[in-house]
């Protein structure tokens, strides 16, 4: 199974929403090797799976190729980014609304460039204690990544603005302690009776 399947049998088992940021670019027809974290191999899902794994969940784009978009030409920056989002729409079946940009990387015309591609929001990398609304869509910034170690206390910070949005990959939980902590998370954000899960299209459509 890979990290993704793992994740998406997770959120469904417990009723969790969640958006899988896709570059299309990357998958073929069947599952094959995509490189190493952590001393273990990342596998990337095949087109045949891709419709079962993250069946209920929303799409996002995250490029066609995940290269770095600031340092490429503006029109290849268009196609990485343009195309990207087709594909997932045409696979899936479904609108895809949101962009998320590759290893964080973003200035002004890549923002343009989202935009352009028909986006209604883009996240960033860059967390920040009242996540929404946004200045500007096209600059999403989380609460926090999954993993930080100040998570709880920026969940706490969050109910001011009263949007908490924590990211991730799912290739960076390497072993069961790490899948135990998260499923602990979602647990004890569930049982908050102040806080209700919710899906981005929620906040932007």
């Amino acid at each position: 199974m890979t990290t993704d399947a793992q994740l998406a049998d997770l959120l469904r088992r417990m009723g969790i929403p969640a958006t899988f940021n896709l570059c299309a670019g990357l998958h073929e027809n069947q599952r094959r090797f995509g490189w190493m974290h952590a001393g273990q191999e990342v596998w990337r899902l095949g087109w045949n799976e891709m419709r079962s794994v993250y069946d209920g969940f929303t799409i996002a784009n995250h490029s066609l190729t995940h290269p770095n978009l600031c340092e490429m030409s503006t029109s290849a920056a268009r196609q990485e980014i343009a195309v990207g989002r087709e594909r997932l729409q045409q696979f899936f079946g479904q609108r895809v609304a949101g962009f998320a940009y590759p290893f964080g990387a973003v200035n002004p015309a890549v923002m343009a460039l989202v935009r352009e591609a028909g986006h209604v929001y883009a996240r960033t990398v860059d967390s920040t204690a009242d996540a929404f609304p946004p200045a500007d869509p096209m600059a999403f910034h989380p609460s926090c990544h999954f993993l930080a170690p100040d998570f709880w206390q920026r969940y706490d910070e969050a109910k001011r603005c009263g949007v908490f949005y924590f990211w991730g990959h799912s290739y960076e939980l390497v072993d069961e302690t790490l899948w135990q902590t998260l499923e602990a998370l979602f647990a004890r954000i569930r049982a908050d009776p102040d806080s209700r899960w919710g899906d981005l299209s929620e906040l932007f459509d």
